[in-house]
């Protein structure tokens, strides 16, 4: 059964034309009612009609990108590429998920944030504010990279971490533990 459908309204983005979703039904993890609008999906590819999975408000989720599970994508965030969006992860504010990122568990990305490449983003992990994951990068448990923070290459943050401010974490480091980083470079 179909929770969504497609109207006419459309966007376009990057040379894509993306179509408002509206729910056919309930969705009552993702607080939508039936007959609400939604944001915009180039195709029924990107937002999975199982599960409780939402896309909302301004947001767009286009190419080869997915959401699914019990994920929402709202504000005027936008997820593209070949990235995926699972688990009850959130990703909404101005942030970006793109290339072949996951963001999932119930993991956060939002605010002016990005997570890119093959960056991963799981757990309870958190990434806001202006920060950038990228590379093949992960951020997981309960860490939090923000402010204009950056974590690349395949560095980890990890356990009850925080890298935040411009500090830059990168190569194979690991920041774990209660470990804090805010300004700086760690290789």
């Amino acid at each position: 059964m179909k929770k969504y459908e497609l109207t006419d309204e459309t966007i376009e983005c990057d040379g894509r034309t993306l179509y408002r979703i509206r729910a056919l039904a309930p969705i009552p993890f993702a607080g939508v009612y039936g007959g609400e609008l939604g944001g915009f999906i180039e195709t029924e590819k990107n937002l999975t009609h199982d599960g409780n999975a939402w896309v909302g408000q301004n947001a767009r989720v286009y190419g080869s990108a997915e959401v699914y599970d019990c994920a929402k994508v709202h504000g005027s965030a936008e997820v593209y590429g070949c990235a995926k969006v699972y688990g009850s992860a959130e990703v909404y504010g101005c942030a970006k998920v793109y290339g072949f990122a996951e963001v999932y568990g119930s993991a956060e990305v939002f605010g002016d944030a990005e997570v890119y490449h093959s960056a991963e983003v799981y757990g309870s992990a958190e990434v806001h504010h202006s920060a950038k994951v990228y590379g093949s990068a992960k951020v997981y448990d309960c860490a939090k990279v923000f402010g204009d923070a950056e974590v690349y290459h395949s560095a980890e943050v990890f356990g009850y971490a925080e890298v935040y401010g411009s500090a830059k974490v990168y190569s194979c480091s690991k920041v774990h533990g209660h470990g804090d980083v805010a300004v700086g470079e760690f290789e």
